[in-house]
């Protein structure tokens, strides 16, 4: 079996903007154990292995040496107001102890995941702690500092892909990610997310296609708050898989943030796990289909800490390493007891588990069917039609696409 990469290091937890944040990285910590109790870590061909740094002349494939100097400084109290000039600081991105060490590290980690899946034997990488995509060159935006998944598709450029394509099913628009390659025709970027009208970080619409030289690069599906699995689903059926076919990327990246669940404390998607576990299926087959199994898929938000984010990113990793469990899997007593109070522990408030009630199993029990967009069908009448609509309209074109007849 062709082995699957993990890139984890408990040290990776440092990446830690204190107790209340909502980026906690306990979560981490609890998915790890949650796949290693279920026995995905040590699943045939599964590699877990800790990443280094990743260096300055890496980070600055995306980011400005200027920015990499100030994050390396941001936590001395004296350069508090040049760190408030580049995003840092605040109740989004606090400043803590070792920053630059810390967010190096996890976009080490995705690096080596993009090195593992282009120069093999590993086709499949997971950087569960990465994902940070909303990290612009010279700032830090939406609990990121450094937008690992940005520079991993850097490094691919530079180490001769032609065609990468990535895809954001981060509840929240890829943002970083788009603006680090919108002129760039080798980079196509697809992001589906609730609309910017209701949420942060308020773009990501259709009309946002790409630069110049780059037209139809960037993807953005603008959902309607309260969309549920069918219709998530839909969305995804009528735009991801046209537009990679007609792309051919070589490279398949994947954010993978489950901030879409309905539990989620910070957004106003409705899915599943179920309905965030077919949505891993399908990039897993398309990167078997398109790029001859080459899947970089990454972390990214997910703030219902112990009731959702451990629960999808198992998933996550255990279709990854070809080792898929049943959403009916029942979740260990021990670790199901145990969550809701290292939440607690760790941040000092009550978790979702503990106001909600642990779920028993991975999956929700929810059913994932949908109705598969064809082309020419939509309701008029129907929010989420009109925006999947919108979408194809703007973009299938400039790929040589007629919307009104490819799927």
């Amino acid at each position: 079996m062709v082995p699957t990469l993990l890139a984890w290091d408990p040290a990776m937890a440092r990446y830690d903007f204190g107790p209340q944040h909502p980026l906690h990285p306990v979560r981490l910590g609890l998915t790890m154990d949650l796949a290693g109790q279920l026995g995905v870590l040590d699943a045939a061909g599964v590699q877990v292995a800790a990443p280094s740094l990743a260096p300055d002349d890496l980070l600055e494939l995306v980011h400005d040496p200027a920015y990499v100097a100030a994050v390396r400084v941001a936590p001395e109290p004296v350069h508090a107001r040049l760190a408030a000039r580049f995003g840092l600081g605040g109740s989004d991105n606090p400043v803590f102890a070792r920053m630059h060490e810390a967010a190096a590290l996890i976009t080490g980690g995705t690096l080596d995941a993009a090195r593992a899946v282009w120069g093999g034997p590993p086709r499949h990488a997971v950087a569960i702690a990465g994902g940070l995509h909303h990290a612009m060159p010279g700032a830090a935006s939406g609990f990121c500092v450094y937008n690992d998944p940005a520079v991993a598709i850097a490094w691919l450029l530079s180490a001769g892909v032609d065609r990468v394509a990535y895809v954001d099913i981060d509840v929240h628009h890829g943002d970083g990610v788009q603006a680090a390659f919108y002129d760039d025709p080798r980079v196509l970027t697809i992001s589906l997310h609730q609309s910017g009208h209701s949420l942060f970080p308020g773009t990501g619409f259709p009309e946002e296609s790409g630069g110049p030289q780059a037209a139809g690069s960037a993807v953005n599906v603008a959902l309607p708050a309260g969309t549920r699995d069918a219709g998530w689903l839909r969305a995804f059926s009528g735009v991801v898989p046209v537009l990679l076919r007609a792309f051919r990327p070589q490279v398949l990246v994947t954010q993978h943030g489950c901030d879409t669940h309905s539990l989620d404390p910070l957004a106003d998607l409705e899915l599943s796990v179920d309905g965030q576990r077919a949505s891993y299926e399908a990039l897993h087959t398309l990167a078997h289909d398109l790029c001859e199994g080459r899947w970089l898929a990454c972390g990214g938000g997910g703030y219902a800490l112990d009731a959702v984010v451990p629960r999808a990113w198992t998933q996550l990793l255990a279709i990854a390493a070809h080792h898929p469990l049943e959403p009916s899997e029942v979740l260990p007593v021990q670790w199901r007891a145990a969550a809701p109070e290292r939440v607690r522990a760790a941040t000092g408030l009550e978790s979702v588990g503990s106001v909600n009630g642990m779920p028993r199993t991975l999956g929700d029990g929810a059913s994932v069917r949908y109705r598969p967009w064809d082309a020419g069908d939509g309701d008029p009448d129907s929010p989420l039609d009109r925006a999947v609509a919108r979408t194809r309209l703007e973009v299938l074109p400039l790929h040589g696409l007629d919307p009104s007849r490819d799927r």
